[in-house]
């Protein structure tokens, strides 16, 4: 802790629970920390002592906040994530926090228990995606033509081909959504897209399932990325907590 620096209770996740659970330490903020509940009535909020500043959402700072989720959800199966970066003077405000928010965990308590987020994205591999412009004789007689021209001879015959090369990563979205989101979404408890965060990404997507339940959509995410790989990279992450089915951020923005 550095000189002048007052210490406050930063909060990672709420959970479910009848006992003063312990969840070990962490490194935050260059120090060992431990984590502890703050609870109310069978909820709680998991926290550690925190010098009271704002935190910037870096890697290092993201990365600490997870792995201290990641070490509550090893030991509690129903888990509320909560925003990152927020830090409150007193434990007596988070009790205030949790007595507010009670109503809606008592909502969201069985709709979570013992359930899982896991993520996927599905990103075109570049060779397939010029091999898929180029099957179309427009857009292909286009991109030939563009080759060894100048940006500015070739300014309209550009803006032509990127429309062409818009409209065909709908259609594979489109195309990924039917052949690889639907049939995961069956064995989902709950799913959702979110939008793309890069030009060749075809889905981004999110699927709340449960626990017992994990190693059979690992399997079938298996099975539709042998499928693909020619063709699309997975990136496919978690477990989470249920960061894209639960809605407490600005709950706790505004407590």
């Amino acid at each position: 802790m550095k000189q002048g620096e007052q210490m406050g209770i930063y909060i990672f996740c709420g959970i479910q629970t009848d006992s003063n659970e312990t969840f070990g330490e962490i490194e935050f903020d260059g120090e060992k920390r431990e984590l502890f509940v703050i609870r109310y009535k069978d909820s709680g909020m998991v926290a550690a002592e925190a010098p009271i500043k704002i935190y910037q959402p870096n890697k290092d700072n993201l990365m600490m906040h997870q792995k201290a989720v990641s070490l509550v959800m090893n030991q509690n199966d129903t888990v509320i994530p909560v925003s990152f970066g927020n830090v409150f003077h007193t434990k007596g405000d988070v009790e205030v926090l949790l007595e507010n928010l009670y109503p809606q965990f008592q909502e969201l308590f069985p709709a979570i228990k013992g359930k899982i987020e896991l993520g996927l994205k599905v990103i075109g591999k570049q060779q397939w995606l010029e091999s898929k412009i180029k099957e179309n004789s427009k857009a292909g007689a286009l991109a030939n033509s563009v080759q060894g021209k100048s940006e500015a001879a070739s300014y309209y015959e550009r803006i032509q081909l990127g429309g062409m090369a818009q409209n065909l990563i709908k259609s594979l979205q489109k195309e990924i959504e039917m052949e690889v989101f639907q049939p995961l979404t069956e064995l989902a408890e709950a799913s959702k897209t979110n939008n793309p965060i890069s030009e060749k990404m075809l889905l981004n997507a999110s699927f709340l399932i449960d626990r017992d339940k994990e190693q059979i959509f690992d399997e079938q995410v298996n099975a539709v990325n042998e499928k693909w790989k020619d063709k699309v990279e997975f990136n496919y992450s978690g477990p989470w907590p249920a960061y894209n089915f639960v809605n407490i951020r600005l709950t706790v923005e505004n407590a």
